[in-house]
């Protein structure tokens, strides 16, 4: 490891000093004046070239005294010279658009060209993150938005986790600037949960794979979030505040842009929103965190600029759950013959942990086609968990006959009680060193390749026990304690081509491979995707992809319910195979797209686990298969001119067959006569039925004056009593059902300094907001008590109802 850091440190810091010559910068655009990506600038009658990047923008070293010749070339469009002459180290913005030719594409008009790059990838879709911060939610988080997404889904709004296409919430990537994210490992509840890692005011774009994604995103089953933040050019910020807590962002730039730095701070408090949970109580929930993100351009004067950059993320998260629960009190059965639970506290619950994060990303182009970046990150937590409470219960008939007693309890069905004790800390620490490589091998083919190596050290340390007593009688309902250690390396490899065929046609291929050193496995995963626009109609596009996926065990898929570790324990397998389509259109004269996708997924090698509230219970052994199958569609464009919405859809199956369990065979009688294996049942993330609406509105006359509406429907999940594999996911649960509404004014104040160093407040936003508009009563998961004649209730557990919040950001 040493030996391979030290060839690429020797690699990329020595750089030699250019002389001093003019420079020509500029951006490079198409008719409709949209950034052209990849275009070639160089100089006429020489092998001088550079190629823009994502935002149209290039910079060229050009010689002096004479005049030379700029010459632009982009596939499609026609070819554009430019005679200049400059001064021994004049510096000169040149913007130029380029035309579109339309013999070359037939027929191609700009809009299919235009959006020909982000309809390439399969299962992509591209959101803009400025969207996340005024859209109505709990604690502004930014999955909110992606819950809106067909697919995707969360019945849970107390939790940044959520599930893509049957996958659960240890199976999706999470990149920040090229750095994976990891979820803590001991949350059990979703009000446990502190701020999701991503800070809305720092992101720059954001893109999301539900599947088929391409080799160099890594392995994983189900979906690939990859956030990139900002580099802000010049000073501004922003402060937020509302009912559930605030944060602070700044963002700068040095004089010569060559420095620029971006800080977050956030803190929640879910105080407010946890007050409507059933269970009463001394709640202090307190969540905070901290992030930076600094962008160094290291080039020499007079050379290319950002040829060599070191990008520098740093963040800490601090989240404290702390709780003294007093009584619950639910009503539940059917209305004619309703169950009321009355339970009692005592004792205390302490959630806590600590994360340290920094990443660092040295990049440099040794040519104007290659391009190499080093990427050292690492992850360093602490989590515990305390527990010491006492719970004494009483189930009874509620009186459903209107009279003087309507509402009360009519006869007691069961007294019991339940004791838990935990003192569980974890500590887990990832470091990770990974090259990343970029050849543009011509204008229609490039090539990325990387190699990764991780080293992941986790000390679990497992006590806790619980027993119950019920008619007087004690037993025991678990007991663990033991003490946990890993200490191994994985290796990660990728190579992927992208080859643009012609100006419709883009194939991308490749093969990624991972080796992990505890259970000695290594998998190859090829993949492919493809995607054409139509000749005939440059607004229809098509695309498909078909890929191997792995996702080898981390920490929780090992370890099982007796806290054990199954050292042997092999990755999961999936094979994903996409087909879907794009049409553009336009309807009351404004821009729309139709995206829609049918997939299928089967597994083998599954690990299979249970769903409890957040926590993923893994029965940590390869012993079951399982397949996927849906259709997603989406529209999306301004139904409101100047406000972008969508509606999406999306229609899932997913069903697994686990080795070994069997269910109960009655006779007429209902007497058991035997057992029989279940073969496939509904996977603990079991949704038909999704649907998510994003929607802004605003007044025809008045544009600050705002309506966001965010909306949500997901079929109900399975469940069954735990570890009881002849009931497991036996039962149907109830649909979630949620709509969070926000009104705004936003009022511009200027933009302009007031006084040197002195920066006027440009804008305040402030919202009122309606969370689940509609008071749903949406349950999130299920406890299991047992009355006299020893038969079990389901009794759920509810998220809160209706709550108001006020929200403001002022802007800077």
């Amino acid at each position: 490891m040493l030996r391979f850091l030290a060839v690429w440190f020797v690699l990329l810091f020595p750089l030699g000093v250019a002389a001093q010559q003019a420079l020509v910068s500029g951006t490079i655009t198409g008719p409709d004046n949209q950034p052209l990506e990849f275009a070639t600038v160089g100089l006429k009658g020489t092998s001088i070239a550079r190629q823009t990047d994502a935002k149209g923008y290039y910079s060229l070293q050009v010689p002096t005294g004479q005049e030379v010749t700029i010459v632009i070339r982009f596939l499609g469009y026609k070819e554009r010279e430019q005679a200049i002459q400059l001064l021994p180290g004049e510096r000169r913005t040149l913007n130029m658009a380029l035309e579109l030719d339309n013999r070359q594409l037939k027929g191609v008009d700009v809009q299919g060209r235009r959006d020909a790059n982000s309809r390439e990838e399969v299962s992509m879709t591209k959101l803009d993150p400025k969207l996340i911060k005024e859209l109505p939610s709990a604690f502004g988080d930014f999955n909110q938005i992606l819950l809106t997404l067909p697919g995707v889904t969360s019945s849970n709004e107390l939790s940044s986790t959520y599930s893509v296409r049957g996958g659960n919430y240890d199976e999706n990537l999470i990149y920040v600037n090229g750095i994976e994210i990891y979820r803590p490992f001991l949350v059990t509840n979703a009000q446990q949960e502190g701020l999701s890692f991503v800070n809305p005011d720092l992101a720059g774009s954001l893109e999301f794979s539900s599947g088929g994604w391409q080799p160099k995103f890594g392995d994983k089953l189900s979906s690939v979030l990859n956030i990139e933040y900002k580099r802000p050019t010049a000073f501004a910020g922003s402060v937020t505040g509302s009912l559930t807590g605030g944060a602070l962002h700044l963002e700068s730039a040095s004089k010569n842009k060559k420095v620029s730095y971006l800080l977050g701070l956030r803190h929640k408090d879910g105080r407010y929103i946890l007050s409507g949970l059933q269970v009463e109580g001394q709640y202090q929930p307190t969540f905070s965190d901290a992030q930076a993100y600094v962008h160094i351009d290291l080039t020499k004067e007079g050379q290319q600029r950002e040829r060599t950059t070191l990008g520098v993320l740093a963040s800490y998260a601090q989240n404290n759950f702390t709780i003294e629960p007093e009584s619950r009190e639910t009503t539940f059965g059917t209305r004619q013959a309703p169950l009321r639970l009355f339970v009692g506290y005592d004792g205390r619950e302490l959630m806590d942990y600590q994360t340290y994060q920094i990443g660092l990303n040295l990049a440099h182009a040794f040519t104007t086609s290659f391009l190499s970046e080093f990427i050292v990150s690492g992850v360093y937590s602490q989590e515990r968990e305390f527990r010491d409470i006492e719970a004494g219960y009483r189930l009874c008939d509620v009186n459903t006959n209107r009279g003087a007693n309507y509402g009360e309890c009519l006869q007691q069905r069961g007294v019991g009680s339940q004791f838990d004790h935990a003192r569980n800390t974890l500590l887990a620490q990832v470091l990770t060193f990974e090259s990343r490589n970029k050849w543009q091998l011509g204008r229609r083919s490039n090539v990325v390749a990387g190699v990764k190596v991780g080293q992941e050290r986790i000390d679990d340390k497992l006590s806790e026990y619980g027993f119950t007593d019920s008619a007087d009688f004690v037993s025991p309902a678990y007991y663990l304690n033991t003490s946990l250690n890993l200490n191994t390396l994985r290796y990660n490899a990728y190579l992927q081509h992208t080859y643009q065929i012609d100006s419709l046609k883009t194939l991308t291929y490749g093969i990624r491979a991972s080796y992990w050193e505890l259970n000695r496995e290594l998998t190859i995963t090829p993949r492919v995707q493809y995607s054409f626009i139509t000749r005939r109609n440059p607004n229809l596009s098509f695309k498909g992809a078909v890929g191997l996926y792995y996702q080898p065990p981390f920490y929780r898929e090992l370890r099982n319910y007796e806290g054990e570790l199954n050292l042997e324990l092999k990755a999961q397998r999936s094979i994903h195979a996409i087909a879907g389509s794009d049409y553009l259109f336009k309807a009351w004269g404004r821009d729309f797209k139709l995206t829609s996708e049918v997939y299928y997924k089967y597994l083998t090698n599954v690990i299979p686990y249970d769903l409890d509230n957040v926590r993923l219970r893994y029965l940590a052994e390869n012993n079951a298969k399982a397949y996927a199958a849906g259709f997603d569609v989406r529209v999306n464009g301004e139904f409101i001119k100047g406000a972008e919405s969508w509606l999406s859809l999306g229609l899932m199956t997913t069903k697994e067959n686990l080795q070994g369990d069997s269910t109960f065979v009655f006779d007429n009688a209902g007497n058991i006569t035997g057992k029989t294996p279940r073969g496939y049942i509904p996977r603990p993330t079991n949704q038909l039925v999704n649907i998510g609406v994003f929607f802004q509105d605003h007044l025809p006359d008045n544009p600050t004056i705002r309506m966001n509406l965010n909306l949500l429907y997901a079929s109900g999940l399975p469940f069954g009593p735990p570890r009881d594999l002849a009931y497991r996911n036996f039962f149907k649960g109830r649909s979630y059902k949620r709509v969070d509404i926000g009104f705004s004014k936003l009022i511009m104040l200027g933009d302009e300094l007031t006084a040197r160093n002195q920066v006027s407040l440009e804008s305040l936003w402030i919202g009122l907001e309606f969370l689940n508009l509609i008071d749903a009563r949406n349950r999130v998961s299920y406890s299991y008590v047992s009355d006299v004649n020893n038969l079990t209730y389901a009794v759920p557990n509810y998220l809160p109802g209706r709550r108001v919040n006020l929200r403001f950001i002022a802007r800077f």
